[in-house]
């Protein structure tokens, strides 16, 4: 049985809180999904983070990645080739087939002001950088405390 604690990502990453919750339900045997392909989840930076997923086998013309509002899915398929048992490779004919290279679809849900900034498919895996912009009217800002001491006091005549 296979089950992954995420509970120590919630003290250490911001802005991936629902994706983490997410991940753990769907974790679960019930969840009925698959775990290919495996993928990391880094944090680069204070608002920069990085979805590393493993795609041996899928060239740049096999993957294709969306970002629509706070939903991120990646898709890989092979083209062409013949499917399953005696499968041509490059003159020499595949008698077991270790490395999958079946189609897949998985999908992030990100948090809020996280976007895509960028996709490169390198020795086999195929790494996506996210940034978290917040907008300057969202960030905290620092209110000046004053006291009453150091305020001047105005004096009124006597009429």
């Amino acid at each position: 049985m296979r089950h992954v604690d995420f509970s120590p990502l919630y003290r250490s990453t911001v802005g991936f809180d629902r994706l983490f919750t997410m991940l753990d339900t769907l974790a679960q045997p019930e969840g009925g999904q698959t775990t290919y392909p495996p993928y990391n989840i880094e944090r680069t930076g204070e608002d920069a983070y990085r979805i590393s997923m493993a795609v041996a086998g899928f060239g740049q013309d096999d993957i294709s990645i969306e970002a629509h509002r706070n939903a991120l899915t990646i898709k890989g398929e092979k083209n062409g080739g013949e499917k399953n048992g005696g499968e041509k490779n490059g003159g020499g004919e595949v008698l077991y087939r270790g490395i999958a290279a079946r189609s897949f679809e998985r999908r992030f849900h990100l948090a809020d002001h996280v976007e895509v900034t960028g996709a490169n498919l390198e020795n086999g895996l195929l790494h996506i950088d996210l940034t978290r912009n917040i907008p300057e009217e969202m960030k905290p800002r620092r209110i000046p405390v004053t006291s009453a001491n150091g305020a001047k006091k105005i004096e009124a005549k006597a009429a």
